[in-house]
């Protein structure tokens, strides 16, 4: 036992004397005094225990320090270290005191209830880095597991917590100074005076000989132990759990908490009184920065000293401990000082394209959207810079001019920087606001109001970089702005091919012709280029000009290298595809329609190819990154086709050319599908035993197919044109009525045509007229259909204008005939394929191996065969 611990009884006395024992000698810890002499110093060994109990109070002073910061990282490694010292130290604590110290249970009840605030708050653990938030949860998986060995303690330590005198920063200035004088009663008080050197390599040592030293304290020292052991034990009852309440421990708590309400106080209003020296930056990883250190107080403010600040700070960016927030309240407060000083408006400009940035780093994940609040201050900021910009005429901002060559001075201002791809970034994170709302939601529709703040800003933006006409620039804004408008549907187009509104009037159409047509002419990269035609494209489909469309899609030969070209481009082309398929049904051109929309309906991902969402595939799972590849190509809800419009326009068309198709070749054994989509649909249905009323798209479509191939056009129109289907369908297209004026001729000439395929072996001849009332159709309209099919060499007849009569030629087969024909081609079919069977049984006893060596065998076998 240590001297520290001697009472001067004959036992204590005895006992130490026993453990006395000459034990391999130490490196001894060296205290040095800080006096003005260095000799003077002299080296003091200290026990183990006494060592102890400062690193312990070491370690927790630290766990309080880090908790402020929420520095989780360094708070776990901390409590791995406490419980390690704790555990060396616990056989004489517990041995003395008889249950475990206070102190320690305070530091493990802070901890734990620190740690729990911390793992309640989602919020908060959102925004901490991915390794503070993993040592946060390895802290508290530890810390829940090591508590359990403490329960009943801390149990009981909670129901006297209030009662308990907390270990602030004053006690432990006391403790030190404390454990200072037990080394050395005549060193100076302050807690700096003394300075430690301890071999850490010894630890393992004091584990196995902490109970056996014996350190030699001088010869004439019983004057000097009796008062260290005073003093040690007044210093070891500070950490022991006191048995009893007497009215002097009362008053010790009660005055301790007095002055510690009046401390806290007084810190307050010396707060409130500076303004806030520092200030807590929110989420972990920050760091403090003091506001007063961006310049001293005899500094003079020059431009050349505010832009090497703004250098400094903007070189921070994106480093792992820079404090985004703190970033812009300081870019901001730069701001003000620049404004103060007057030191011009190009400073002012450079320092906001710096808050521009730090609002762009403040998200910090790239991927997810902006929050709308921080959109709109950034969407604000960019807007008084172009404001300030606009101001002054001779103002350059490029991205090729160096830091060195900056001009902030005199006129031209030369600024490094980029309206333009600030103007990019502003347009992609609002996209990603779009497609992160809930698109059925209020929300979706006061976002997309937003977009007209978006092109006030892109005609701010237009009149910047007319003053520089740089090409490349204007190729990359014209861009932009053709995004905004090639979806949007004009109403001044329609009124102006209906000469509603003069001719020379600009429309959406004019104004997409000259932004096209000056990226095309001036752009050299050929994505550019591609995006402008297919946007060029689209907006000619959405306005039924179908030859332009058309003619523009043959000429840039896109349809030949699109596999080649990235995704987005590909999604772009393929809604260019479907709306140029929807042109052609609503100006009744079925082939072209259908032409256009095979690929994309028959592919069973027409969701994805859209750009409108994922499927999910039976026996496919996507990997997390090639579901978040896929969910940036998405396109917001509002730019969206309804996908049941897309296929119901298709099978409609397959419908009008697979029926008559199916009509003309009915015995024809290797007749081929058109339309697979539709074939397949046909068939289900015909296998169903019953069929009631139909009720949804597709079921409309097989009844009116079935109508369509009795030659009941009456009863396929009204399957086609009703009230569900209008809802569903046909209402979504701009002009429903000339919609259902088109598709019911539509209807009424493939009636037609599938009638003659079908009957017109029973006629010799069939009145013009009696078609015209059978069908509903005007004359002309049967004349125009049956000189078609008579060109095609559809049916074998010709028109009698004098008579009005079809007059038929017989010359075609009958049912009997084709059927034969049909066997005798497959028994043709069946005799080649036998022949091919027996060659490869008899190849190997023919000594030619081909077919005319084979041939001549056999015939000198039959002339033989024949002579014998």
């Amino acid at each position: 036992m240590s001297r520290f611990f001697a009472r001067g009884s004959d036992s204590d006395s005895e006992t130490s004397s026993e453990e006395e024992q000459e034990v391999r000698p130490r490196k001894p810890v060296v205290a040095f005094a800080l006096s003005d002499d260095e000799d003077d110093a002299k080296r003091v060994a200290r026990p183990v225990k006494e060592k102890r109990y400062e690193e312990i109070t070491g370690i927790i002073n630290n766990i309080q320090s880090f908790k402020k910061n929420k520095d989780m990282i360094s708070m776990l490694a901390s409590f791995e270290d406490v419980m390690r010292v704790y555990a060396k130290a616990a056989s004489f604590l517990v041995e003395e005191s008889g249950c475990t110290p206070k102190f320690y249970l305070r530091c493990l009840f802070e901890m734990e209830s620190f740690v729990s605030t911390l793992w309640a708050d989602q919020e908060g653990r959102k925004r901490m880095s991915k390794i503070n938030s993993k040592s946060l949860a390895c802290l508290r998986q530890k810390l829940r597991k090591y508590i359990k060995e403490f329960e009943d303690e801390l149990t009981t330590f909670k129901e006297e917590f209030d009662e308990i005198e907390e270990i602030e920063t004053d006690a432990e200035l006391e403790v030190k100074q404390q454990l200072n004088k037990l080394v050395d009663p005549e060193l100076p008080v302050p807690d700096k005076t003394v300075q430690k050197f301890e071999d850490d390599d010894d630890d393992d040592d004091d584990d196995a000989n902490e109970d056996s030293d014996s350190i030699d304290w001088g010869s004439s020292g019983t004057e000097s132990e009796s008062v260290d052991s005073e003093q040690y034990t007044s210093l070891r009852q500070q950490f022991l759990k006191k048995q009893g309440k007497d009215d002097e421990a009362k008053d010790k708590k009660e005055k301790a908490k007095e002055k510690r309400e009046k401390d806290h106080k007084q810190r307050k209003a010396e707060e409130s009184q500076s303004d806030g020296e520092w200030e807590m930056v929110k989420g972990g990883g920050g760091v403090y920065m003091e506001k007063d250190t961006l310049f001293s107080k005899d500094e003079e403010i020059t431009t050349n000293v505010l832009i090497n600040k703004v250098n400094e700070m903007f070189s921070a960016r994106g480093k792992k401990r820079t404090d985004r927030l703190e970033q812009i309240k300081l870019f901001n407060e730069l701001l003000n000082i620049a404004e103060a000083n007057n030191l011009g408006i190009a400073v002012a400009i450079k320092i906001k394209l710096a808050i521009i940035s730090s609002l762009f780093d403040y998200n910090p994940k790239v991927l997810d959207a902006m929050k709308p609040e921080h959109w709109l201050k950034l969407l604000n900021e960019y807007d008084v810079t172009l404001d300030i910009v606009l101001s002054v005429s001779d103002i350059w901002i490029q991205d090729n001019i160096p830091d060195d060559k900056e001009e902030f001075e005199k006129p031209p201002y030369l600024i490094r920087g980029c309206i333009l791809t600030i103007l990019e970034r502003l347009d992609g994170e609002f996209v990603k606001i779009l497609k992160g709302c809930d698109q059925h939601s209020h929300e979706y529709v006061n976002r997309l109001k937003d977009e007209i703040l978006v092109t006030k800003l892109i005609r701010k933006v237009e009149k910047y970089l007319l003053r520089f006409n740089t090409d490349l620039e204007l190729c990359r804004f014209y861009l932009i702005k053709t995004k905004h408008l090639y979806y949007k549907f004009d109403d001044d187009v329609m009124k102006q091919k209906n000469r509603e509104i003069p001719t020379d009037s600009d429309t959406s159409i004019q104004v997409m012709d000259k932004l096209c047509k000056f990226i095309y002419v001036h752009d050299d990269d050929g994505r550019l280029r591609a995006h402008a035609i297919l946007y060029h494209i689209f907006h000619h489909a959405l306005h039924d000009n179908w030859f332009q469309a058309r003619d523009l899609l043959l000429m840039s030969h896109l349809q030949e290298t699109i596999q080649f070209s990235d995704s987005a481009t590909q999604v772009v082309y393929n809604r260019t595809m479907a709306q140029l398929g929807l042109c052609a049904f609503r100006r009744g051109d079925v082939d072209e329609a259908h032409n256009c929309l095979a690929e994309l309906v028959c592919s069973g991902k027409m969701k994805e190819l859209l750009g409108q969402g994922l499927v999910m595939q039976r026996g496919y799972e996507r990997s997390r990154e090639r579901e978040v590849f896929e969910k940036q190509r998405q396109m917001p809800f509002h730019m969206h086709f309804n996908l049941d419009l897309l296929e119901c326009v298709y099978l409609v068309s397959a419908m009008l050319i697979e029926i008559p198709y199916m009509a003309a070749h009915e015995y024809d054994g290797r007749r081929r599908m058109i339309s697979k989509v539709f074939y397949q649909l046909l068939r289900s249905s015909e296998r169903h035993a019953l069929t009631g009323p139909p009720e949804s798209m597709r079921e409309h479509v097989v009844a009116a197919a079935k109508s369509l191939r009795n030659g009941d056009s009456r009863a396929c129109s009204d399957y086609m044109i009703n009230e569900k289907m209008n809802v569903k369908v046909w209402f979504m297209f701009h002009n429903a009525k000339k919609m259902h004026d088109t598709l019911v001729l539509l209807i009424k000439k493939a009636t037609l045509e599938t009638y003659l395929m079908t009957y017109s072996k029973f006629y010799d001849s069939i009145s013009v007229h009696y078609l015209s009332s059978m069908f509903e159709m005007r004359l002309h309209e049967v004349y125009a259909q049956i000189n078609r099919m008579v060109a095609d060499e559809a049916i074998a007849a010709l028109v009698d204008d004098t008579k009005q009569l079809l007059v038929m030629h017989h010359n075609s087969q009958t049912c009997v005939q084709a059927l034969a024909m049909q066997c005798a081609d497959k028994l043709s079919y069946f005799v080649d394929a036998n022949e091919r069977i027996l060659e490869l049984k008899t190849a190997n006893f023919y000594r030619g191996g081909n077919y005319r060596d084979r041939q001549n065998w056999h015939n000198q076998e039959w002339n033989r065969s024949k002579y014998d």
